[in-house]
């Protein structure tokens, strides 16, 4: 059978997934996909072009169906290195916050930060988690939701219409992509007066620096794992 025809059976993909120990955010669909890619470019051909049929409605509805299957969950050796690791990097977090910044009128958390804290310490092998979009797509979304606020903030709706949405093409176009980050954005916006006063310093302290946090608590307490590696790549 050539390499191009040659089929790997679901189940091998799905232990090949139990191998790595950790939660990975792709489907066995995902991983065929991939497969796919690969012999394409290793035979050297490029990706066959055509006109994409017009879809039906019945075509579009029957793709709310999914029907990949999800992940394999993770070990408890997994699970309480991610509980270890948050709570270590949300309680750090808090007491610094309490003790050094708010009696300064600042702050070092924020409730997307906790979004943050899933990624950083239960998917650390998800893209989503690896430093650039940490640091990167937290910070960028932060400035777009401090200037939708100040453009528009006379209409909480638009303002938090634009700055969500431009955040999320931000980060795709920078390669950036941080789910929680949209929820920073948002938190400009609609934050109260204490938020509202920070004003561009509020991408820094507490956006930037309360993931720079983050992100040195998963290098410290991720690699203490045998098993568990972090970051993946850093850019």
């Amino acid at each position: 059978m050539s390499e191009s025809k040659r089929e790997i059976p679901d189940h091998i993909f799905e232990e090949a997934l139990e191998e790595i120990k950790s939660y990975v955010d792709v489907t066995i669909d995902d991983l065929k996909k991939i497969q796919e890619i690969a012999h394409r470019h290793a035979r050297g051909k490029p990706a066959l072009t055509s006109t994409p049929a017009k879809m039906s409605w019945k075509d579009y509805f029957s793709k709310m169906r999914g029907g990949s299957k999800s992940p394999p969950g993770v070990g408890i050796s997994e699970l309480l290195w991610a509980w270890f690791g948050s709570a270590i990097g949300i309680g750090l977090g808090f007491y610094l916050s309490l003790r050094y910044f708010e009696p300064r009128d600042l702050v070092l958390i924020i409730t997307s930060f906790g979004a943050s804290a899933v990624l950083v310490f239960g998917a650390i092998k998800s893209p989503l988690a690896q430093p650039r979009n940490l640091i990167g797509g937290t910070v960028i979304s932060a400035f777009i939701g401090v200037a939708s606020y100040k453009l528009f903030g006379n209409n909480i709706v638009l303002a938090s219409t634009v700055g969500v949405s431009c955040s999320i093409a931000a980060m795709l176009l920078t390669k950036t992509v941080h789910p929680p980050a949209g929820g920073t954005a948002l938190i400009a916006i609609i934050g109260g007066k204490e938020i509202y006063d920070l004003g561009f310093l509020y991408p820094f302290l507490p956006a930037g620096a309360g993931v720079f946090l983050l992100l040195i608590v998963g290098l410290l307490i991720n690699n203490l794992s045998r098993n568990r590696k972090y970051p993946e790549y850093w850019f």
